[in-house]
C-alpha cells in the first residue's frame, strides 16, 4: 500500500522495549486516528490516509550514561548551557535569568511556569526532555546519528512515495534537514507543528545547512510549505518566527491548539485547521 503521508515525530517517543519499526507502527496508528479525527472536523468526506512514521528516538538514546534525563539535575553542562539558550528568548523578570548551573535554570523554569500558567513538575520534565533530546539531536553537525536519523526520513519518502510530510517538534528540525539533504526527493506539503526551527540561539545557528545572514528557506524539493503553532507553545518561539525567519513559507498560523497541553502532538494532529488543510491539499 502506498501511504500518502510519511510523519516525523518529536520529543517524548521513545518506546522502550520495542523495535524500531513496530515503534514506527504504533506511531503510525496513533497519529493515523488523530487526523482522521481533523479530517471529520474539516468536512473530509474521505477517509484519512495512512502514515508512515519515520521513527528516531531509539538513535537519540546515550549508551553508557547514567540518569533517565526526566529532570533538571540529570542534564549535563551542555545540555544546561542550551536550556540557558531557549530561555532566553522569554522576557522573564530580572533575577531569574537562566545561567550556567542547575539553579538558576530551575528557578528561570519556575518562573516560566507561573508566566504561562503552567504547572510546574510538567514544565521541569519537559524542559528536560527537550534539551536533553534536541541537544542530543543537533549537538554534531557530523554525527553518525544525525544523518542517520535523517535518512529515515528520506528512506520512508522514498519506499512509500509519500508526497506529503507532517512533522512534530523536534520532528520539523529533522524534516527540515532530510529534505535539504536530499533535494531530488519531490514534496507537494510540509507540515511543521510546535517548531522549534526558528529558536534564534538554542536550534537556528545549529541547523543544516547553516542559515544565511540568519535566515533559512524552505528546501527545494519542497513545493509548500505550513507551519501551524499554539500561541502558548513554548517550544514555538518565538510567536511568527519560522514565518519571519524561512523564506519560502506559504502559511504560518497561530491558533489555539490545546490550553494546557499546547505542545502535544496529539492536539496539533486532531485539530480542524490541520484537516482542512490537507482536505485543500488532496
Amino acid at each position: 500500500m502506498t501511504h500518502a503521508i510519511v510523519g516525523v515525530h518529536g520529543i517524548g517517543n521513545f518506546r522502550r522495549g520495542r523495535q524500531p519499526c513496530e515503534a514506527a507502527r504504533i506511531l503510525g496508528t496513533e497519529w493515523h486516528t488523530r487526523l482522521a479525527s481533523a479530517l471529520r472536523s474539516a468536512g473530509a468526506g474521505a477517509p484519512a490516509p495512512e502514515i508512515s512514521m519515520a521513527y528516531y528516538a531509539d538513535l537519540l538514546r546515550p549508551t553508557g550514561r547514567q540518569g533517565g534525563g526526566d529532570d533538571l539535575d540529570d542534564l549535563d553542562p551542555h545540555e544546561i548551557e542550551f536550556a540557558r539558550q531557549w530561555l532566553d528568548v522569554f522576557d522573564l523578570p530580572a533575577g531569574t535569568a537562566a545561567g550556567r548551573s542547575t539553579v538558576p535554570v530551575r528557578q528561570a523554569v519556575e518562573t516560566l511556569a507561573q508566566m504561562r500558567l503552567l504547572g510546574p513538575p510538567a514544565t521541569r520534565w519537559f524542559v528536560a526532555l527537550f534539551c536533553r533530546e534536541v541537544h542530543a539531536y543537533l549537538k554534531d553537525p557530523n554525527s553518525p546519528a544525525r544523518a542517520a536519523i535523517r535518512a529515515r526520513v528520506t528512506d520512508a519518502l522514498e519506499t512509500t512515495g509519500a508526497r506529503v510530510v507532517i512533522a512534530h517538534s523536534l520532528g520539523s528540525v529533522v524534516a527540515y534537514e532530510a529534505l535539504w539533504d536530499r533535494p531530488d526527493l519531490e514534496v507537494d506539503l510540509l507540515v511543521t507543528l510546535g517548531s522549534p526551527l526558528a529558536l534564534p540561539h538554542a536550534v537556528l545557528p545549529r541547523l543544516w545547512p547553516a542559515p544565511v545572514n540568519g535566515r533559512g528557506a524552505r528546501p527545494p524539493g519542497v513545493a509548500r510549505w505550513v507551519n501551524l503553532a499554539d500561541p502558548g507553545d513554548i517550544v514555538a518561539v518565538p510567536a511568527g518566527g519560522v514565518g519571519r525567519t524561512f523564506e519560502g513559507v506559504g502559511t504560518d498560523e497561530h491558533t489555539t491548539i490545546g490550553a494546557f497541553d499546547f505542545h502535544l502532538a496529539k492536539n496539533y494532529l486532531a485539530h480542524r485547521r490541520l484537516g482542512e488543510i490537507l482536505r485543500a491539499t488532496s
